[in-house]
């Protein structure tokens, strides 16, 4: 019976997976507002009786599909405990912390960065959207002056740089935005947009002004 419930489980979560996947090709492909539910389940290969089973509506299915690309997974654990973050907490230097944060960083944005576009795209003509994130915080920001605050109490940071003025200059640097105007629009390669990235910062937050890459 276990055995049984455990194949269910799986298969839910597979059906799942398929529809969110379905539903950001879509959305980045079409934008949110021209997207339809129907058109979805076909590409997801289900009913689209399925999508409001399990999503309730568009909306929710918008919201859940921003929550996986930001995680990389349904895992309920949050960014600040994810492996890559705690790495960046640990690390021994502000290079090395720098490093590690530019790394989890890449991987995100390659996820996110499309999303985030259409997100706000979609968000100036779907009211809706905006009750999905009522009076949040920005949870990039918050991860991100986190992780400056660790930094600058690292060795090698620059000292006249406040934890504040650290975060804002890592929230600028690593936006969606420019990530999608030079490997988007310029068609940098991540791990080129990954270096530039990294040495611009180590420049400017670091006391030495020097990085790690060769």
């Amino acid at each position: 019976m276990t055995e049984v419930k455990g194949k269910r489980g799986d298969k839910a979560r597979e059906t799942r997976r398929r529809i969110i996947d379905a539903a950001a090709e879509l959305f980045v492909e079409r934008g949110y507002g021209a997207t339809k539910l129907q058109e979805i389940a076909d590409r997801a290969g289900v009913a689209v009786q399925t999508i409001y089973f399990v999503f309730r509506n568009k909306p929710s299915l918008l919201k859940e599909l921003v929550d996986v690309a930001i995680a990389g997974d349904d895992d309920p654990v949050p960014t600040l405990d994810r492996p890559w973050f705690t790495e960046v907490m640990a690390s021994p230097t502000a290079e090395s912390a720098l490093a590690a944060l530019l790394a989890g960083t890449r991987r995100t944005l390659e996820r996110v960065a499309a999303i985030d576009e259409m997100v706000r795209a979609a968000t100036a003509t779907n009211p809706e959207i905006r009750e999905l994130w009522p009076d949040e915080a920005d949870p990039r920001y918050t991860v991100i002056s986190t992780a400056a605050k660790v930094l600058t109490e690292k060795p090698g940071a620059r000292p006249a740089l406040s934890a504040g003025e650290t975060a804002d200059i890592i929230y600028a640097l690593l936006s969606p935005e420019l990530f999608l105007v030079l490997t988007r629009d310029r068609a940098w390669p991540a791990d080129k947009w990954e270096r530039w990235a990294y040495d611009t910062l180590c420049s400017q937050l670091l006391a030495s002004g020097r990085n790690l890459t060769p």
